[in-house]
């Protein structure tokens, strides 16, 4: 009986003939490279906490009017990645334990779809994740230095079309990978869009540490509520800055076995790294698990408002 196999299509690399897979095998059979062995309870428990946590989050900003703005839209936006993360892992650990349990028998044909629909999930979240965050960053550069002008250059309705792009460019690029897994060219495309939104969101965040902390001295004389509005919004960029370290933390890993993958697929040492595939899989939920965390740490008025959910007084 075939069984579900979390990012199927990531664990082992394709490109290497049969002959070296077995000698590269061999040459990382040391104890240090046998992997984790990492029970499915701990999926399923971290899959439902960071479920309950970003439905939570998700509730909270719909629920708050003070929170009806392209800023936390696009958290919101990014904490739905996180659920499709969660989703998926809790419905791949439920099948995982029922089958292994015997009670639930699938024809190995539908476990090779399930495992591309899976697939196809996580793949949406990288990349609809890493776009909110680089939307989030652009948002945080016009609020500090365009502060004045902030609302007529994300208005409601661009903030609706970039959100639907995002989704719509997720969702076409996941399935171009779950179509095209076996050439490299789309491994080096989702590196390279790892790489180069990273990179845009240092520059940016750079530049909005060493400019913002000027320009609200030099305000602060002339005018107090534009200097009021910087420094939350310096808040919020230092909120921002928390979340791309914990998803370079989190996510870092998974693109380095990518990385591996092309470059050295026999090599024994990228052999021996790929068999913590589960583990780059448990910072991956972590990432999931954390950045509600993180948004209710920063936030006061989410803070009151997750508090009212919780307690169910709407």
């Amino acid at each position: 009986m075939s069984t579900l196999a979390p990012l199927r299509l990531l664990r082992e690399p394709w490109n290497a003939s049969e002959g070296n897979q077995c000698n590269a095998t061999t040459g990382a059979s040391s104890p240090w490279c046998q992997g984790l062995n990492i029970p499915n309870e701990l999926f399923l428990t971290l899959g439902l906490v960071s479920l309950v946590e970003n439905l939570l989050v998700v509730a909270a900003i719909l629920k708050n009017r003070n929170l009806h703005s392209p800023t936390y839209y696009f958290i919101c936006c990014l904490a739905v990645s996180d659920m499709l993360v969660s989703v998926s892992n809790l419905v791949e650990t439920l099948f995982m334990l029922l089958m292994e349990h015997g009670v639930l028998v699938i024809h190995a044909s539908i476990v090779r779809h399930m495992d591309n629909v899976i697939d196809m999930l996580i793949c949406s979240s990288i990349v609809s994740s890493l776009s909110f965050l680089g939307v989030i960053a652009v948002d945080r550069y016009i609020t500090i230095f365009y502060a004045l002008r902030y609302h007529s250059i994300m208005t409601l309705q661009r903030a609706v079309v970039t959100m639907a792009s995002v989704w719509l460019a997720s969702t076409v690029s996941s399935t171009i990978f779950i179509t095209y897994y076996r050439n490299n060219a789309i491994l080096l495309c989702l590196i390279g869009f790892f790489l180069f939104m990273l990179v845009l969101m240092l520059v940016l965040y750079i530049h909005m540490f060493t400019l913002a902390r000027h320009h609200l001295c030099s305000i602060s004389s002339q005018q107090k509520q534009p200097t009021i509005y910087r420094s939350s919004s310096l808040k919020g960029a230092i909120t921002l800055t928390i979340l791309l370290g914990v998803f370079f933390i989190c996510w870092g890993p998974f693109f380095f076995h990518l990385i591996l993958i092309v470059t050295c697929p026999t090599n024994p040492f990228c052999t021996c790294f790929f068999s913590y595939f589960n583990l780059f899989l448990i910072l991956i939920i972590c990432n999931s698990v954390v950045d509600p965390l993180i948004y209710v740490f920063r936030s006061q008025e989410l803070r009151r408002t997750l508090r009212e959910v919780v307690l169910c007084s709407w």
